[in-house]
């Protein structure tokens, strides 16, 4: 019997929602999951509003799941801040988003206003434009003009028109800012190197180049003429009576990123501000002052407005402090999850931490068109690892791993693919469960599972069903009462023992007794046991000493 890591392995997207026929986690045949739901006690965890550190009522996001899960703890997400922020009147005074108003309009120059249209919460919110404008308003800037990101993936697919007609009504009611540019969020907020999208959102906003209208609400229904839904929307540049772009980026202007989430933001902000920038051809490239929400790059030298909470005691950096090594895995879609969300928004790993990053399809629009994805090779390289680190002398404590198929497929709102991404994840448990078999031994338990969101083209707030036992029902209990908190993923309870830290190192078993996973209990912020994603200690233990569950009474 050889070592074997605590395997966390998240199925984005796969929640627990109704048993109805256009449900695909209900449809799907996934023989693994099924069994391990039938022979291991597993409970829900809550994966939205404050249980996740969002406002209440608000959906949660890959993003917000694996920061939780990461951090062993309720993390207060930007959204949150930022709301705080508007309603107590500080977002008025922030320095950074101060000093860029202030800034263009001391040159004369224009503010432009970057970010998504909508109400989903997950990548921004229209309160905080609004915000913004007021902010201008207040500021007196005269030219403020704002390039919308339309949605249709956390709202529904034609909710768009309804969010610019919010936009307009605003606009008219401060006197202060226009519509400059529209675009589906397919183009202007990739996150996997797609640059030809990127391209066409760019030309649009600093060249004037795309489709032109003179109302941007008739814009949004002429797109929905051409059989474009928010998402896909072309990007469409307002023009004025003579044909020319109303607001286009120019030397001297300022720009303030209002998404709040970092990832699908950053490669619009790197074809601005990266000197050696060659993701396409660009003609000239104006000198901008450009401000961001969040921090969206370590590597970025940028003012933000709402710079990172830090985080401690996370269990990448526990284990890591342990002289422990951990393995990070997900395709192109969620690296940025398992890599720098959840490390807390660390962009460099920790000592001992490796990372594998296996590209997502680049050959097909949409996943549904490929709803395997890239699962078979992530779980390729996952196993190949596995094994060369074990034959090296360096095997792995914890792999920390991702598959997008559900979320990424279940966002197109296809249900035929969205079945077969759920099998194609299954078949893939399937396999890393067989290699955990033949390791392990008599002491095999299922890879431990996190499923940070439900499926379908918006989220909606289901459960999620982590998978919690393993062969040692001497050492603890469980309290499948539903309902706890995500970020118990990697928390084993509300007070560890005093001599938690022995429980990780390799040898050292002394401490005994029975753990209860704590389910019904909001607000757990204390401080988290290491490498219990799901199951407590034991599971880690097991992977030093396989004798231990003979020994624990």
């Amino acid at each position: 019997m050889t070592h074997a890591p605590l395997i966390l392995a998240i199925l984005d997207g796969w929640g627990i929602g109704e048993p109805v026929p256009t449900n695909a986690v209900y449809v799907a045949d996934t023989p693994n999951m099924d069994q391990w739901t039938r022979e291991f006690p597993s409970t829900t965890l809550v994966a939205h509003n404050g249980m996740v550190g969002l406002p209440e009522g608000q959906m949660g996001n890959s993003e917000v799941g694996h920061l939780n899960i990461g951090a062993g703890r309720i993390v207060y997400q930007d959204y949150t801040r930022i709301n705080l922020a508007i309603e107590k009147g500080e977002f008025f005074d922030n320095p950074a988003l101060g000093k860029v108003m202030d800034r263009v309009k001391e040159r004369g120059t224009a503010l432009h206003l970057f970010g998504l249209l909508s109400d989903g919460g997950v990548h921004s919110h229209i309160r905080h434009l609004f915000a913004l404008l007021e902010m201008a308003r207040r500021r007196g800037l005269e030219r403020v003009y704002i390039h919308a990101f339309m949605d249709g993936r956390d709202t529904p697919p034609s909710s768009g028109i309804d969010y610019m007609r919010q936009l307009a009504r605003e606009l008219d009611r401060l006197g202060c800012g226009q519509v400059a540019t529209i675009s589906g969020r397919y183009y202007a907020m990739d996150r996997d190197t797609r640059w030809d999208r990127v391209e066409k959102a760019w030309q649009a906003m600093v060249e004037g180049k795309g489709i032109q209208a003179t109302d941007p609400v008739q814009a949004i229904r002429d797109a929905y003429g051409r059989g474009e839904t928010d998402e896909f929307i072309l990007p469409t540049v307002l023009v004025d009576t003579r044909g020319t772009p109303v607001g286009t980026v120019g030397d001297g202007d300022g720009i303030i990123f209002y998404n709040f989430r970092a990832d699908r933001a950053r490669e619009l902000c790197r074809a601005f501000i990266w000197p050696d920038f060659d993701g396409f051809p660009v003609d000239h490239r104006p000198r901008v002052e450009l401000v961001t929400m969040t921090e969206y790059d370590g590597e970025f030298d940028l003012p933000v407005a709402f710079p990172p909470l830090t985080l401690t005691h996370i269990l990448g950096e526990e284990v890591s402090l342990h002289n422990m090594r951990q393995l990070r895995i997900a395709e192109t879609e969620k690296y940025a999850h398992v890599t720098y969300f959840f490390n807390g928004g660390r962009e460099e790993p920790f000592a001992g931490e490796d990372r594998i990053l296996v590209d997502s399809p680049r050959e097909v629009a949409t996943y549904d068109l490929k709803p395997e994805m890239s699962a078979a090779e992530v779980t390729d390289r996952l196993l190949a690892a596995l094994d060369e680190s074990e034959a090296a002398g360096k095997p792995y404590d914890l792999v920390v791993l991702n598959f997008a198929n559900g979320d990424m497929v279940g966002h197109t709102g296809v249900l035929p693919a969205a079945v077969k991404a759920c099998e194609t994840v299954d078949r893939c448990l399937g396999r890393i469960r067989e290699w955990m078999k033949a390791r392990a031994g008599s002491c095999w338990s299922p890879p431990i599972m996190a499923m940070p969101r439900s499926w379908w083209t918006r989220k909606p707030v289901n459960p999620t069903p982590p998978i919690l036992s393993i062969r040692c029902r001497l050492f603890w209990s469980v309290t499948p009462t539903g309902d706890g908190v995500l970020s118990m993923a990697a928390h084993s309870r509300t007070s560890p023992p005093p001599s938690w830290r022995s429980l990780i190192c390799p040898g050292r078993t002394r401490w005994k007794g029975r753990v209860s996973f704590v389910t019904d209990r909001p607000g757990i912020t204390s401080s988290f046991v290491p490498l219990v994603a799901k199951v407590t200690d034991a599971a880690i233990l097991s992977s030093h000493n396989k004798n231990f569950y003979n020994r624990a009474e």
